[in-house]
């Protein structure tokens, strides 16, 4: 397994059976951070619930999949001895974690059945599994490449991450759809039936040719975190089933949803001519205050707004009752409508600025949400019964 390209088949090392190396605890625990997070809990394929760890040229590589997705990242470390070895992830990481910060940690291979974690008077003695159980890593070649500004890529996912379905049985909105859209736009969507994000940028160079993919909730998930601990390009790759992210020394592959979007263009509305725009500080605290006493399930509030007023209120089924006033800017006829309270809070969250503005048809169509005079980054949000 080449460090240049960490995406090839894993193959027994000519000498698997011993191992030794010295790491610092602070540099080993943030990829076995990483790592331990893509392996599943529950697994009926002993081996996948296991990191590599592969010494070699003063580096240690770890490798971990969960057969949808892949992880290998690289650190630096003094090699005695090269050699590979599987070992339980979730438990290497808890020992590391434990372990007192600025601790030297020696690891150490001798023999095919157990590997030895040592630092300062702890010494743990951890199983092992056959290297060659565990399965090749892809080296699919991408079809198109480009590349990003980590702040770039967090924006497209941290605008439209929120709105990712967890139902089931719509799979194919168990993700983010990420395509070449108007001329040359990146843009990122999500829905999940209630309400959709959508957030774009300026093609960049390289995705032209781009196809159409949906990256899967957990990798989405996978990515923001490695994206808040990274500064600089991350190359992206693609392909119709398949992507691929470098973020410096770590590598991320997914395999992407097998489906078709739906027609989210349909939904988004373009003639609401009733237009609110509020404080978005002020509206976050007083829908978070008025929800309190609503009905758990559907934590609706109801939004009464009228010339420059808007008044927030709820009510429970033992009778509670809250109601709050804002002043807005507000141009167009009376309206009444609810929406769900959490679903309020988690665009309110997105918009950038301090005003945010809702354009309005009426009670039952659809709202549409954005900062005044952001072009890139809107949120459409169903309203409910109240």
């Amino acid at each position: 397994m080449c460090p240049g390209n960490p995406f090839l088949p894993l193959s027994p090392h000519s000498n698997e059976e011993t191992m030794k190396l010295t790491i610092d605890r602070t540099a080993l625990l943030k990829p076995l951070g990483h790592v331990q997070s893509v392996v599943e809990r529950r697994n009926t394929i002993p081996v996948l619930s296991n990191v590599v760890l592969r010494a070699e040229n003063s580096q240690l590589m770890l490798t971990a999949t969960d057969m949808d997705m892949d992880i290998v990242e690289t650190v630096a470390a003094a090699v005695t001895e090269p050699g590979v070895v599987t070992t339980p992830a979730q438990l290497l990481y808890d020992i590391v974690r434990k372990l007192p910060d600025g601790s030297e940690i020696e690891i150490t291979v001798s023999g095919a059945s157990q590997i030895t974690i040592s630092a300062g008077r702890s010494s743990f003695a951890l199983p092992t599994l056959p290297v060659e159980d565990f399965p090749a890593i892809s080296d699919q070649a991408m079809s198109t490449e480009f590349v990003l500004a980590a702040a770039e890529l967090k924006a497209l996912i941290e605008n439209t991450r929120f709105a990712v379905s967890t139902e089931e049985t719509r799979y194919y909105l168990n993700g983010i759809y990420l395509h070449h859209a108007d001329g040359h736009v990146l843009r990122a969507v999500s829905t999940d039936g209630h309400r959709l994000a959508r957030s774009q940028m300026d093609l960049p160079a390289g995705a032209e040719t781009m196809p159409s993919v949906i990256v899967p909730r957990k990798a989405v998930g996978e990515m923001s975190k490695l994206i808040d601990e990274f500064e600089g390009d991350v190359r992206i790759g693609l392909t119709d089933t398949r992507a691929r992210l470098s973020f410096g020394s770590i590598q991320l592959s997914t395999k992407l949803i097998d489906g078709t979007f739906p027609d989210y263009q349909r939904v988004i509305p373009t003639e609401n001519a009733n237009i609110m725009q509020v404080p978005v500080g002020a509206f976050k605290e007083a829908v978070d205050r008025v929800s309190t006493i609503s009905a758990e399930k559907s934590r609706s509030v109801k939004l009464a707004i009228s010339a420059s007023v808007l008044v927030l209120s709820a009510s429970s089924p033992d009778a509670a009752s809250a109601t709050e006033t804002l002043e807005v800017q507000y141009e167009g006829g009376e309206i009444e409508i609810g929406f769900n309270a959490r679903y309020l809070m988690d665009i309110a969250n997105q918009v950038e600025g301090e005003v945010m503005e809702f354009a309005l048809s009426d009670a039952s169509a659809p709202t549409l949400i954005r900062s005044p005079g952001d072009d890139a980054n809107l949120f459409v949000l169903m309203p409910m019964r109240v």
